[in-house]
């Protein structure tokens, strides 16, 4: 009798405490569970204590954090036929963990799988500038099309991030080469405006000269006093026009009243031949 309570008393105490690990389990405050009754949902219970019917009642944990995903590197081509390796980092985090368990077998597998498709599908809808200079729009869009499509799992996409755009060796040459001949067609448009504007301040300074003479001759005494300050042992500058003019009208007007005498003298001498 005795031997067999000593066997009995083991026995209880080691049902017991297996009892109570499968029917007493602790949730962190980021764990829910889903508590299963013979294979039915009855409800999400946790965080804290929960007490369960061994035997009869079975639970699966839910993790509510931010869980993170690396999107591994996929063959994407452009819509310009462009071949690339993308990879990305996907965001996101259980918000109903009942549909997160009931409605889809592992959702973070399948949450990876889709990301995956997607990321291809979005990409290859675009070009390759679109690729490299929006990028934080097209991962907006993957991510905007992933939360819409896990939606009904439970699941919340918060980010996609796309890191890596990997080109072939012969795109990254043509692309230096294309960004090359942009930057020398930029600095000849830009030399060709200052040439413009430069030209046009010059036509403008000369109607300005040329409107008002005196300009014009205190523009040439800034000059020579320029010249002078050189300290030149030999300077040759141009006679401009208004100086010598008053001179060139006297010279005109001198050589008009010759050739009037010149007339007047002629019909004399045509007199004195004629009376002889």
């Amino acid at each position: 009798m005795l031997l067999s309570s000593a066997f009995l008393i083991p026995a209880v105490v080691v049902i017991v405490i297996i009892l109570a690990t499968t029917s007493i389990k602790i949730l962190r405050e980021y764990e829910r569970a889903v508590v299963f009754t013979l294979g039915r949902f009855e409800k999400v219970k946790g965080p804290g204590l929960v007490i369960l019917i061994p035997f009869i009642q079975e639970m699966v944990r839910v993790d509510l954090r931010v869980q993170v995903i690396e999107i591994p590197s996929q063959d994407v081509i452009s819509r310009d036929n462009v071949s690339m390796k993308v990879d990305a980092v996907l965001y996101f985090r259980v918000v109903d963990p009942e549909r997160a368990i009931i409605q889809v077998q592992h959702f973070l597998p399948a949450t990876d799988m889709l990301a995956q498709t997607t990321l291809r599908a979005v990409l290859g809808q675009h070009e390759l500038d679109e690729m490299l200079s929006e990028r934080k729009k097209l991962s907006v869009d993957v991510q905007g099309i992933l939360d819409a499509q896990t939606e009904t799992w439970g699941i919340k996409v918060s980010n996609v991030e796309i890191r890596t755009v990997e080109l072939t060796e012969n795109m990254v040459r043509a692309i230096a080469k294309q960004a090359e001949a942009e930057r020398d067609r930029r600095a000849k448009v830009i030399h060709a405006e200052a040439e413009f504007q430069a030209s046009q301040t010059l036509v403008n300074a000369a109607k300005i000269l040329g409107s008002i003479p005196a300009a014009m001759q205190l523009r040439y005494l800034q000059t020579l006093a320029e010249i002078g300050a050189e300290q030149n042992s030999t300077v040759i500058f141009p006679m401009p026009i208004d100086l010598v003019k008053p001179f060139l009208d006297l010279l005109d007007t001198a050589g008009k009243g010759t050739g009037v005498n010149g007339d007047t003298r002629l019909p004399v001498a045509g007199n004195v031949s004629h009376l002889a």
